[in-house]
């Protein structure tokens, strides 16, 4: 089962950074975006932008272009359109309607209070029972036991994080039936990034470790739909002094577009690159171009995130 097909043959490398338009560009998703980028062009791949705008209640207004020209000013030049999730909700429905025709799709009513007494892993109760579909329901996809036809994953899912190094997920146990579209009628995070990933012929995801425990449930979705997942590497979180990840949500200050190459040196430097001290007075460009000439992913792993702090609070 294929969610796209292509018309012609993708690039070897294309990596991609795609923000939620909650609030502005900080420190945080600069080290995300920076390293994304840096690893992309490393390899001499294209580096694309993608808008996680599919959830109106948590975005905040005017944040879209502020995150476009953030990056913008810190030289973080995008190939392509920047795709938006919002104007993709054709292409998620078809998918959608695809799991359906393959049986891997039931209406749930289950409530948040019914799944914290499960543990916080859905048990799948709305598998076989009768739904009344004229209530509020969810539309989960069954990630295990899959009817016949279908590709059956094996119940742990394996994958080596190009940062983090071999990880393991018990889909059965420790992750369950997943949401695919919400009782609100919004298509979920899970599905739609899947679907963007196949579109766009992503071939590598690099992000922020907060995403590492999604990673083996949206790798479960590509073999699914028949396609081949990204390879996937996570880098760690910037945390504020409390230990929190810095977002909206924590505060986070917008970074300084002023200081753009100063920012970048300090993200470098949270990423464990040790860029020269004369390049923090440098301009945006001449921070990126050392980057890229000298990005080291291994240099990236163990980093120690509580050490870290200290340079997220400069920003």
């Amino acid at each position: 089962m294929n969610a796209t097909s292509a018309s012609s043959l993708p690039p070897s490398y294309v990596g991609r950074f795609a923000p939620s338009p909650t609030g502005p560009l900080h420190f945080g998703s600069l080290v995300s975006a920076l390293a994304s980028y840096a690893h992309a062009r490393a390899a001499g791949g294209q580096w694309l932008v993608r808008m996680e705008d599919l959830d109106p209640p948590r975005e905040q207004p005017g944040a879209k272009d502020a995150i476009l020209e953030s990056l913008d000013n810190h030289g973080l030049h995008w190939d392509g359109p920047v795709v938006y999730q919002s104007q993709r909700l054709e292409a998620y429905a078809h998918t959608l309607e695809q799991l359906q025709q393959a049986g891997l799709v039931y209406p749930c009513t289950c409530t948040r209070d019914d799944l914290r007494a499960m543990g916080g892993v859905y048990d799948g109760r709305c598998r076989q029972r009768e739904v009344d579909l004229s209530q509020p329901h969810a539309l989960r996809l069954k990630l295990y036991d899959v009817p016949p036809g279908v590709p059956t994953l094996p119940d742990v899912c394996q994958f080596d994080d190009l940062i983090q190094g071999p990880q393991a997920q018990n889909l059965r146990l420790e992750v369950g039936d997943q949401i695919i579209k919400r009782k609100d009628g919004l298509f979920s995070y899970q599905l739609a990034v899947v679907v963007d990933d196949i579109a766009q012929h992503i071939s590598h995801v690099v992000r922020g470790s907060d995403l590492l425990e999604v990673s083996a449930r949206q790798i479960a979705l590509f073999q699914l739909l028949g396609e081949k997942p990204p390879l996937y590497g996570h880098v760690p979180l910037a945390l504020n002094t409390q230990g929190q990840k810095l977002s909206k949500q924590s505060h986070a200050p917008a970074l300084n577009d002023g200081q753009a190459g100063a920012n970048l040196w300090h993200a470098l430097v949270f990423l464990n690159q040790s860029p020269p001290e004369e390049l923090a007075q440098a301009p945006a460009d001449e921070v990126l171009a050392w980057a890229v000439s000298h990005w080291r992913t291994p240099a990236i792993r163990g980093l120690s995130k509580p050490e870290s702090q200290a340079t997220t609070e400069q920003r």
